[in-house]
């Protein structure tokens, strides 16, 4: 077939740039780089900007409102340090359940011995901890007085009368009476924050016994559960 030189001329006039700028000699390359250029702009942008930030992790609990701050709590609770184990409750039903949480950090003394080398929260602490979120409950029920335990003895004794006495030094507490179905499933470490759930399953005023179960968790992980944690309210 015999191609009119006119269509040859056409075809080298709209090729040549093209062919130009394969060689090297052109302005596409230009176009290219200028298009790759914004590309790798807007990923070093992306790449800068941090995607943890101090602000991003500390929202993630700003929909989580406290019920009882620490103040509130050791009103209720007789557990003074080293042996106070529940922070501040963030969820409350009157007689039946609480959520609370424990911040667990390297400054608790049982971090010393347990381990030297490898610091874990020990599990019989951990339950502690669900059975003290228990007491909140079950100190504000019927038949049941909060606070702190009153002391052998009080040297503002010849001070106080027996009714404000009472008033100023509720003096009942819960003891362990048992624990059944207790499980552990991951350790807990300094830097772990420990959210419990504990649950009313059984409350009897007159002789002062409450069952209830427990769990909780470390960054949504399930840590240690209890099937059932009995208590006898003592005076």
């Amino acid at each position: 077939m015999v191609v009119p030189f006119f269509a040859l001329l056409a075809f080298w006039a709209c090729s040549a740039p093209v062919a130009r700028a394969l060689l090297g000699g052109g302005t596409l390359p230009a176009v290219r780089a200028s298009s790759n250029k914004g590309l790798r702009s807007e990923a070093a942008e992306e790449a800068e900007a941090p995607s943890v930030t101090a602000q991003s992790i500390s929202a993630l609990t700003s929909e989580v409102s406290t019920v009882f701050p620490l103040e509130e709590v050791q009103k209720i609770l007789p557990h003074r340090y080293p042996f106070a184990l529940v922070d501040k409750v963030v969820a409350y039903e009157a007689g039946k359940r609480a959520v609370g949480v424990k911040s667990v950090t390297f400054n608790e003394p049982q971090f010393t011995g347990h381990f030297p080398d490898r610091p874990i929260m020990p599990g019989v602490l951990q339950i502690e901890a669900l059975a003290q979120l228990a007491g909140v409950v079950c100190l504000q029920m019927e038949g049941a007085e909060p606070g702190a335990v009153r002391p052998l003895y009080c040297p503002s004794d010849a001070l106080l009368t027996k009714t404000n006495s009472n008033a100023l030094f509720p003096s009942q507490v819960f003891f362990f009476a048992g624990v059944d179905g207790v499980k552990w499933k991951r350790p807990v470490v300094p830097g772990d924050t420990l959210v419990m759930e504990v649950e009313i399953k059984a409350w009897k005023a007159k002789f002062g016994i409450a069952k209830a179960s427990g769990r909780a968790y470390v960054d949504g992980n399930l840590a240690v559960e209890v099937k059932e944690m009995t208590f006898a309210l003592a005076k």
